[in-house]
């Protein structure tokens, strides 16, 4: 009786002892070494993309999903070392850089003239 008790306990906690071991200890990490590697500027998708997935890993854990915590855990990890291997990259590689699409001072905007498309077609 007691040894079915004890298996019983120990089948039930598998899913917490691994949460914490994959999303609390290696996830959580590995994100915050992307941060370090300024993964939010030099590569934004897949920072991103680490920092949802450990989101939802939480997130699932409040339901008391594990399973899915560890696989949203897992996906996080990978996500973030991508994160910090391109921002590295990027650091020593400067074409290797994402796009910055906001628009500075010099930029001029478009002028209407030969070539360019009108919004609407005049009537």
């Amino acid at each position: 009786m007691r040894a079915l008790l004890v298996i019983v306990s120990l089948l039930t906690a598998c899913g917490p002892v691994a949460y914490v071991s994959e999303v609390t200890r290696k996830a959580s990490d590995r994100v915050e070494k992307a941060r370090l590697a300024e993964a939010d500027k030099y590569a934004p998708y897949y920072w991103t993309r680490a920092k949802e997935y450990l989101y939802k890993a939480r997130e699932r854990a409040a339901h008391a999903d594990y399973q899915g915590a560890n696989r949203f855990g897992r996906l996080a990890a990978e996500s973030a070392d991508l994160a910090e291997q391109a921002a590295v990259e990027a650091k020593k590689d400067p074409s290797k850089r994402p796009l910055d699409l906001k628009r500075g001072p010099d930029v001029a905007p478009a002028k209407d003239g030969p070539g360019v498309a009108p919004a609407k077609d005049s009537e």
